[in-house]
């Protein structure tokens, strides 16, 4: 057992000779064991990679004690995908029943093929500047340039008291760390926030925003990105 955690309680009974329920008790009741599963993360991360998350956000930390309204400065942006149809989860299908009541059945459901891309920036005041990629499109370097413009000439509008000196945050996608961006911000003057990689957990729009957007669009059929689209924008 201790060679290999994944040995069964029947391949160990029948490799010793014990009786089954004994070596269970023996397991569970002195060893005080239990069969746990693995849990399941994007990427094991090397000890590199996780000095570099640790370092990045201590490096945040000291920035907050001495600035404590810094992160009011931060604009975090990202794209995602929104779907025609997009099954309801587990729990919005969940329903009142008695306890003779028969359990509940519902068929399994894909996501429709219909589908439009938003891209969203976002500060701790809200939505900063929003739009959707055109139909044929892909945000590569060139259209993520164009973003960026956009966002910068939108920050000058909504947000005149950052609009000087806020800080961009986006994750490690190819489009966001090509040389040409990362020219463009530095002409700009423009900040960016670091992002370490494999780091979902720092990817705020994948936590606080699309989810809550996904969540009320979740089993309506919209028939049309139009539609699709008016009602990211409720």
């Amino acid at each position: 057992m201790v060679k290999d955690c994944r040995l069964s309680v029947r391949m160990i009974v029948e490799e010793t000779g014990l009786d089954r329920n004994a070596f269970h008790r023996i397991l569970t009741d002195h060893l005080h064991m239990q069969k746990i599963c693995a849990k399941l993360v994007p990427k094991n991360l090397s000890v590199e990679q996780k000095a570099n998350q640790l370092e990045t956000c201590q490096d945040l930390q000291g920035r907050l004690k001495i600035e404590p309204n810094f992160l009011d400065k931060v604009i975090t942006g990202d794209e995602s995908w929104v779907f025609d149809y997009d099954p309801k989860t587990k729990w919005q299908s969940s329903e009142w029943h008695t306890k003779s009541s028969p359990c509940p059945k519902k068929a399994c459901m894909s996501r429709s093929k219909v589908k439009t891309m938003i891209i969203v920036f976002f500060n701790s005041r809200g939505i900063v500047h929003k739009e959707f990629v055109p139909p044929g499109l892909t945000v590569n370097h060139a259209f993520y340039r164009d973003v960026l413009e956009r966002l910068r000439k939108q920050v000058q509008r909504v947000r005149t008291d950052i609009a000087d000196d806020w800080v961009l945050h986006h994750d490690n996608a190819l489009a966001h760390t090509a040389l040409s961006i990362q020219e463009f911000l530095v002409e700009k003057n423009i900040p960016v926030l670091p992002h370490p990689p494999y780091s979902p957990d720092l990817a705020l729009c994948d936590f606080c925003l699309f989810p809550k957007l996904k969540l009320k669009l979740k089993g309506h059929h919209f028939g049309t990105m139009e539609n699709i689209q008016k009602n990211c924008n409720r």
